[in-house]
C-alpha cells in the first residue's frame, strides 16, 4: 500500500525554486528495507559489515566533492539515507527487537537543489575551492590572527603605566632567554615581569629544601609509603632488598665453588672421564641452583618496579660459561710458578738492597 500527500510549502518553493518538493510518503517497513537494500546495490539477506563496505564504495564516488564522473548530491543524499535506515535496523536486532514488516511506517522525502553557498557553512566561510583548499586557506587565516592577537598582547602589556617605573636594564634582561614561539616569548615575558616587581621574593618555603613528600613514588598508596618511611628511620630494610642481596652472594658463591671445580680438570675438550666428573659435579650443585631459583621467585613476586624483575638462574648456562673461561689445571700451574719465580725474584732484590746497605755502612 503506497500512498503519496503532497503539502503545500508555498514559502520553500519562492526560497529554493521550483526544484523543491516536500512528500510524506506511506509504505511497509518491509518494502522499505528491501528498498534501501537496492539503493546499496547488496543483497537482502546481507549482514550489516557488507552493507557498510557498499556503503563506503558508493559514497566514494557520489560525493558532491569527489570529483568522479557519478557525483551526485541527490543520490549521495538516498544513499545515505538509506544506510542509517539499516543501521537502525541492524541495531534493533542486535538488542533482540523483533519488527513486524508489514507495519506501515511514514517516510518523509525532501527533494531540492543543494544551494550554491553549501561551502561557506564551512570553515566560518572562509576560502574557497575543494574542502582540502578551504581548510588550508582557514588554517592560514587562523595564524595569521592568532599572531595578531599575541602582538596586540604584548603592546599592551609594554606599555607604560602611569605609576610604572623604568629600571636600568630591566628591558634587555628579561628578552635575555631566547625562545622559539611566540607564545613561549609572551610567557617569558610575563615570568620576568613578575621577578622585577618581587612577587617570588616572598614565597612560602623560599631557601628552604623540598619536604619529604616531593619524592614519594606516584605509583606506591600513601600507607605503603609511610610504613617504608617508618622502616627506614628506625634502621630497617625493604625485605626485597636484603633477599636481592642474598641472591648476589648466593650465586657469586655457586660460581666460585665451580671455578675451584673447574682449577682442577684440563683444557678443553674435555676428556671422557674429565667430562663425566664435571657432570656430576654439576649434579651436586642443581640443589643449590634450586635454592636460588626459589629466591628469585619470591623476589619478583615482591619487588615493587618492573625493571628489577629476574631471571631464574640456569645451572648449564653458568656451567658452561665456567667451563669455557674458568682457568684449567695447567694455567693454574703456570700461575703458581710465576707468581713462585716473582717472589724468589722479589726476596733476591731485597736481599741485594741489604747487603749494599750493609756494606755502604763499613766503606
Amino acid at each position: 500500500m503506497l500512498t503519496n500527500k503532497t503539502f503545500p510549502a508555498v514559502s520553500l518553493v519562492q526560497h529554493y525554486g521550483s526544484s523543491f518538493c516536500f512528500r510524506m510518503v506511506h509504505t511497509r517497513r518491509g518494502e522499505l528495507y528491501n528498498k534501501c537494500y537496492r539503493l546499496l546495490g547488496v543483497n537482502e539477506q546481507s549482514d550489516q559489515n557488507t552493507v557498510r563496505q557498499a556503503y563506503l564504495t558508493l559514497v566514494k564516488k557520489l560525493h558532491p566533492d569527489s570529483g568522479h564522473p557519478e557525483a551526485s548530491a541527490e543520490r549521495f543524499q538516498e544513499v545515505d539515507s538509506a544506510f542509517r535506515i539499516l543501521q537502525e535496523k541492524f541495531a534493533k536486532a542486535r538488542r533482540g527487537i523483533v519488527e513486524d514488516l508489514r507495519e506501515e511506517v511514514k517516510v518523509y522525502d525532501i527533494k531540492h537543489t543543494a544551494p550554491q553557498h553549501r561551502q561557506y557553512l564551512s570553515f566560518d566561510g572562509i576560502g574557497y575551492g575543494t574542502p582540502a583548499q578551504r581548510q588550508k586557506q582557514y588554517q592560514t587565516v587562523r595564524a595569521a590572527k592568532a599572531q595578531e592577537r599575541v602582538l596586540e598582547h604584548r603592546l599592551s602589556k609594554a606599555q607604560a603605566t602611569e605609576t610604572a617605573v623604568m629600571k636600568k636594564g630591566d628591558y634587555f634582561k628579561k628578552h635575555e632567554i631566547k625562545t622559539k614561539y611566540g607564545y613561549d616569548r609572551v610567557v617569558e615575558d610575563l615570568i620576568q615581569e613578575a621577578i622585577s616587581r618581587g612577587d617570588f621574593s616572598n614565597l612560602s618555603g623560599f631557601g628552604k629544601p623540598l619536604p619529604d613528600h616531593q619524592s614519594q613514588n606516584p605509583y606506591v598508596d600513601f600507607t605503603t609509603h609511610k610504613m617504608n618511611k617508618i622502616m627506614l628511620d628506625n634502621g630497617f630494610t625493604p625485605e626485597w632488598i636484603t633477599l636481592h642481596k642474598d641472591i648476589r652472594q648466593a650465586v657469586d658463591a655457586l660460581k666460585e665453588d665451580l671455578h675451584r671445580l673447574r682449577a682442577k680438570l684440563g683444557p678443553l675438550p674435555l676428556g671422557v672421564r674429565e667430562e663425566q666428573q664435571w657432570e656430576k659435579w654439576l649434579e651436586q650443585q642443581q640443589e643449590e641452583v634450586t635454592k636460588i631459583n626459589k629466591m628469585i621467585d619470591k623476589f619478583n613476586l615482591i619487588v615493587p618496579m618492573m625493571n628489577k624483575q629476574m631471571v631464574q638462574l640456569s645451572l648449564e648456562r653458568v656451567g658452561n660459561e665456567v667451563l669455557e673461561k674458568g682457568k684449567h689445571r695447567e694455567e693454574m700451574v703456570e700461575d703458581a710458578r710465576q707468581s713462585t719465580a716473582k717472589t724468589t725474584q722479589t726476596d733476591a732484590t731485597n736481599r741485594s738492597s741489604v747487603l749494599g746497605f750493609i756494606g755502604s755502612l763499613f766503606s
